[in-house]
């Protein structure tokens, strides 16, 4: 039987190109199998789930990694940018405790879903289910129903209107009204009590540091994934090489 030391010390590489063959024959799981990129915080991989035109919310799944329909939008508001999430980002204590250092709260919780961000952008994207590069300049501090749920918002890279900006000072009030509007009222319903709150809009500093921390949150609850499959696949090689002596021995 092969030992496993011997076993990771000569198949890392060999390990590293299976899964980048891997990649190229299946379709990655969107929120774990999807790279956030390599300059994050400052840019960040974005899986894209709705965009203005849907009339429906979709979400993804988190077993299967397809969209699902979360539920059709009520009322006649629509998201006013392309929305979706960061992957390989969770909202857990980390996220949690930046939450209620910033407002003085206590008793918040993460959302136990990966970040959410919002990407703006002058042209026209007919569909989701898209990955986008897009560059943090801010967010919305939100809290729903006691949970830290914060919104980055962010800019397509190299987008021709956007693009330069940096700080989501920069952006013009109507648009940030607009993205706060949406997220204050997308859940809403008639006589029932406002679950949702904005504390505050944060600048791209405490956006990147939300990042960090959802990273953070991330890697505690899942670490790294390549290296838990990679010592799988090592205990199924040891399995079939005693499997082996055994019918020697026979």
């Amino acid at each position: 039987m092969l030992h496993p030391r011997y076993l990771c010390s000569m198949s890392q590489e060999a390990f590293n190109k299976i899964w980048k063959m891997i990649g190229l024959r299946y379709t990655s799981h969107p929120w774990h199998g999807i790279p956030i990129g390599d300059r994050v915080p400052e840019v960040v991989t974005s899986f894209i789930e709705v965009i203005p035109s849907d009339t429906v919310k979709y979400e993804v799944d988190k077993k299967s990694g397809y969209l699902m329909i979360d539920r059709p939008q009520k009322f006649s508001n629509i998201v006013p940018a392309l929305y979706g999430f960061i992957p390989q980002t969770y909202c857990k204590e980390e996220v949690a405790a930046f939450c209620m250092e910033r407002t003085g709260r206590r008793d918040i919780v993460g959302d136990d879903d990966p970040l959410d961000i919002c990407v703006l952008t002058e042209r026209e994207v007919t569909h989701g289910n898209i990955i986008v590069k897009a560059i943090p300049i801010g967010g919305f501090r939100m809290i729903d129903g006691g949970e830290a749920d914060d919104k980055i918002i962010a800019v397509l890279e190299q987008d021709e209107v956007y693009g330069g900006w940096r700080d989501i000072e920069q952006l013009p009030p109507t648009i940030v009204n607009r993205l706060k509007h949406y997220f204050l009222t997308y859940k809403q319903l008639p006589g029932e009590p406002e679950k949702c709150e904005i504390t505050d809009v944060y600048g791209r500093e405490d956006a990147m540091e939300v990042i960090r921390r959802s990273q953070k949150d991330y890697h505690k609850t899942y670490g790294d994934l390549e290296d838990a499959l990679t010592m799988t696949m090592l205990d199924a090689f040891n399995f079939g090489q005693r499997k082996q002596n055994i019918l020697n021995d026979l």
